[in-house]
């Protein structure tokens, strides 16, 4: 475009300058450059294979009571959470990237102290290779999870008669839980990704690896950690920071996107290990609803399930053993999506 207006300005020079012949002459040649250069095709933009988008959100509650006779506590809720997602699609070559951020607490009149309610930081990446059977291809995936920092579990703390229990006595009463890298899952493998629907995917990995991590010695025995060779039960030193399995992963994803302002994801992850009681699976199911009420606020339902017999979280008659382990939130706040599309 540059080019041609320096031509009709040249044009206009030279018109007032040379003579009638000489001008049409000039007029005819500017015309034929113009002519060639409307007929000349547009540069085609360059194929995107990378799709992004990042969902933030900010959630708070709070509750007040005042002369309340069914009682209760005043209590305020804080949570954030990040789910970003980057994908490549590029002829037969397909690789999913998704990373979820959680964090939140509260604070009720009956404990001076904030307390937990969720804390993950789960990473999954997926590849797969299209093979000549319909909806089918060669697969690789990894996984990892654990938390920000330390979850407490919050007794009731002893105290004299009379007086109230202070900051250190309630700090003095918690059990700790999970911490950071305690645990901490790895998970890689090989198999079959089959894409029946575009909202439908089941990724099969007969060859799997499992590693977990808990490098808090105080909780390697909770979360079912090997004993050292020659060393008693009962002391956190005497287990292993890790245990390794391999075995067969089958993961199912779901999403169904109502439309622009409802949206439900579901995945569901079993695993078998081949070294350790092949017949009892470890089970993870997340399930999440999103609901976007306004422009920048939404209604989040989550729910979490787990069970995996490694981990002992509920007493009977003294003994500690494995449970199934469930977690829901319903949480309303803002939210905001940042997005890249092809």
């Amino acid at each position: 475009m540059k080019k041609v207006l320096i031509l009709v300005a040249a044009f206009i020079a030279a018109a007032n300058t040379l003579s009638a012949q000489d001008a049409q002459k000039v007029a005819a040649k500017v015309a034929e450059t113009l002519t060639a250069a409307s007929d000349k095709p547009e540069a085609e933009p360059k194929p995107q294979y990378w799709t992004n988008s990042v969902l933030n959100q900010i959630n708070f509650g709070q509750t007040s009571l005042w002369n309340w006779a069914a009682g209760g506590y005043n209590n305020y809720t804080l949570a954030a959470a990040i789910d970003a997602n980057a994908n490549y699609k590029k002829d037969k070559m397909i690789w999913t990237n998704r990373l979820q951020l959680d964090y939140g607490f509260l604070y009720s009149a009956d404990k001076p102290i904030l307390q937990k309610t969720k804390d993950r930081i789960y990473f999954e990446s997926k590849w797969g290779y299209e093979t000549p059977v319909r909806h089918l291809s060669y697969s690789a995936f990894f996984d990892f999870k654990t938390q920000f920092n330390d979850n407490w579990k919050y007794g009731t703390p002893k105290n004299e008669e009379g007086h109230e229990p202070s900051i250190q006595d309630w700090l003095d009463a918690r059990e700790l839980m999970s911490d950071l890298f305690s645990p901490a899952y790895i998970n890689f493998g090989l198999g079959l990704l089959w894409t029946p629907k575009p909202w439908f995917s089941l990724n099969f990995s007969p060859l799997a690896a499992d590693i977990v991590i808990v490098q808090n010695p105080g909780l390697r025995e909770k979360y079912g950690m090997p004993l050292i060779d020659g060393k008693e039960k009962g002391i956190g030193e005497n287990y292993k920071p890790y245990r390794f399995g391999l075995g067969a992963q089958l993961k199912a994803d779901a999403k169904w996107i109502i439309n622009d302002d409802f949206s439900y994801t579901t995945q569901l992850v079993l695993f078998s290990d081949y070294l350790h009681k092949p017949q009892n699976l470890r089970v993870n199911w997340d399930n999440k609803m999103f609901w976007k009420l306004a422009k920048y606020f939404a209604l989040t339902l989550s729910t979490n399930l787990i069970y995996d017999e490694n981990v002992m979280v509920k007493e009977i008659n003294g003994t500690k053993v494995p449970a199934v382990q469930f977690k829901e939130f319903l949480e309303f706040g803002f939210t905001y999506t940042i997005a890249k599309k092809q």
